[in-house]
């Protein structure tokens, strides 16, 4: 061996120098406030520029430094002041892992999803793709490698992150995206099938949350290609797998999901903050808001856990603290965008599952008991305070305040005793006649007008019938609501056209205004004071005047139910009926060919 060259005394100086400002800038960032501060004084591009000009100890202390700021709750801002800089590094880092010895690739691949940007960074970025393609070409044969447990998490780690920025598309060939998808399950079944009682520690926790991530892309890819609904067509994913592998990955998923239930149906209440517990909570409701045949039994077991657990939150009787940050530092993204953790999170994600279970009678059943509408009610009412708190600008469409409408619909539609009888219908009734007025200047936020507007009228039409004149809120609903049905359709030369209002929404929307006339008709026969409502507030005059004046209506079912409003009105009030048999005389337009309502009205 030759003999050592000494270092000079300054090159120990720099050392020294260096080592104390990193000792300093480390614990500047495990202080509360220490990580804003750090971002707001410029350390992100600073610690960037030492790692790419290897200044002393940027690699020994700096990398990890950055590691640490970019995995806190920073992370996005980082990435959006600095994205330049951040970039470079990923590159370096990158081009780094690719060349590295496989033995120090399994090391890098605990570090490296650190450096990656976070899920929705611009996917058009070309250098971005170029990146992630490389890792994916060097991760392959990783994946394919006989590894051991602890090898094997930061590999499906890594995973999860780069299917996060790109989904399957780079992934590899159609055996390399079954394999990984059979690893992540296979990962999850050994880890939550453990005896009772068993604790997971966070490194499994971590693991498990990234194959959570895995499974949900997998099962969103198989969907989308309508694999679970319908699996009679000959089909392929895009990601190039037969029809026969993708129902063998479907297959251990579902194996994967019944040990998360079975994971779950041991969760103590005084774990209910446990913010793994939310990630296995949230893992199966994703899974539930494509899938609710697949272990149904287990399901509906499952659901006094599922709507008790979304409750406590949502009413602040489990303990979020640490959840948002928790969930930001794993290598999956809650989608909160670094926001803070939101008590109604957990229902959030559960209502899809609710919307499906309820349409189906034992679910039902089982909802009922748990008092599922009264937590729906509440939910609306909180989403309801906090949009009209923030003016129901242009952007703020909320789809679970959507997809909460809907579950209550299913009730109002199959349990009309439980309507009549449960006070949180009342109350539901009083929000709508609040909200409902206020939704008909809000362009964007049409299509919860439309589930607000249905859902209060198929409330009405099981009410009890009223032998004298509405109350307030029963006249300022229904005020609205001939408003917003009257909005629908213009009149034009040929055939009415949807409005322009209503044309972005109409997809959306059709279904819930055909429903809501359905449901006028009901009213209009149990509450016989909103004839004169109709005919005096103008709904009826604009209605028939649309129609003498159109060829047709857009579609048959259109027409239908519109028809069935007005024969409702016609039987029900005389002035009304006088009021048609005026337009009628004209013998023009689409009422001629309402034949019901034309023999009503010869009557």
């Amino acid at each position: 061996m030759g003999a050592t060259t000494p270092q000079s005394p300054a090159a120990h100086l720099d050392e020294a120098l260096a080592a104390d400002c990193y000792q300093v800038l480390s614990t500047v960032s495990v202080s509360a406030r220490g990580p804003e501060q750090l971002l707001s004084r410029g350390a992100i591009p600073a610690l960037c520029r030492a790692v790419d000009q290897n200044q002393t100890l940027s690699r020994e202390k700096g990398l990890p430094l950055l590691g640490h700021l970019l995995s806190s709750r920073v992370r996005h801002a980082a990435w959006n002041r600095h994205s330049a800089e951040l970039f470079t590094l990923l590159a370096a880092i990158s081009t780094e892992f690719c060349q590295a010895s496989p033995k120090d690739q399994l090391e890098m691949c605990t570090r490296l999803p650190q450096f990656l940007p976070p899920p929705g960074w611009p996917p058009e970025s070309g250098d971005l793709r170029s990146v992630v393609s490389r890792l994916w070409g060097a991760l392959r044969p990783m994946v394919q490698a006989k590894v051991t447990p602890a090898q094997l998490g930061p590999i499906l780690v890594l995973s999860a992150c780069l299917l996060d920025l790109f989904g399957w598309e780079l992934v590899g060939p159609p055996k390399l995206c079954c394999l990984l998808v059979n690893r992540a399950c296979v990962e999850v079944r050994m880890g939550l099938e453990e005896l009772p009682g068993t604790d997971l520690s966070p490194a499994q926790q971590h693991v498990l949350t990234a194959c959570y991530r895995i499974m949900e892309a997998a099962m969103e890819q198989a969907c989308s290609q309508g694999l679970v609904q319908d699996t009679a067509q000959p089909q392929t994913a895009t990601t190039g797998l037969s029809l026969q592998q993708s129902r063998q990955v479907l297959g251990v998923l579902e194996e994967a999901f019944s040990a998360v239930i079975y994971y779950l149906k041991q969760a103590d209440q005084s774990h209910h903050g446990d913010p793994f517990l939310f990630a296995t909570f949230r893992s199966l409701c994703a899974w539930l808001a494509e899938e609710t045949s697949c272990l149904k039994e287990d399901v509906v077991a499952l659901l006094p856990f599922l709507v008790t657990y979304a409750k406590g939150h949502l009413e602040g009787e489990s303990p979020g603290k640490g959840l948002s940050n928790w969930m930001s530092e794993m290598s999956v993204s809650d989608g909160s965008q670094g926001g803070a953790w939101a008590g109604e999170d957990a229902l959030r994600y559960l209502l899809p599952a609710l919307c499906h279970l309820s349409a189906e009678e034992g679910p039902r059943r089982v909802l009922l008991t748990l008092d599922t509408p009264a937590l729906l009610v509440g939910f609306l009412e909180r989403g309801w305070s906090a949009l009209r708190g923030r003016g129901g600008a242009a952007g703020n469409r909320d789809p679970s305040m959507e997809t909460a409408c809907s579950t209550l619909l299913n009730f109002a539609v199959t349990e009309t005793d439980r309507v009549r009888e449960d006070p949180c219908f009342l109350s539901l009734q009083s929000l709508l006649s609040d909200a409902l007025p206020v939704l008909l200047h809000k362009p964007r936020l049409l299509v919860l007008a439309a589930n607000f507007c249905t859902l209060g009228l198929m409330i009405g039409r099981v009410k009890p019938a009223s032998k004298g004149p509405a109350d307030t809120v029963q006249r300022r609903f229904f005020t609205a609501a001939l408003r917003f049905l009257a909005a629908a359709l213009s009149a034009g030369p040929g055939p009415a056209q949807v409005s322009a209002a209503w044309v972005e929404w109409w997809e959306d929307v059709a279904e819930l205004w055909r429903l809501g006339l359905q449901a006028l008709a009901g009213c209009v026969q149990g509450q016989p004071w909103l004839a004169a409502t109709a005919r005096e507030g103008g709904w009826l005059g604009d209605t028939l005047a649309l129609l003498t004046s159109c060829s047709a209506l857009p579609d048959p079912h259109s027409q239908g139910v519109l028809e069935e409003a007005l024969v409702a009105l016609a039987r029900q009030c005389p002035l009304c009926r006088g009021e048609m048999r005026t337009f009628a005389a004209e013998n023009r337009g689409a009422l001629l060919s309402m034949a019901e309502l034309q023999g009503v009205l010869a009557d």
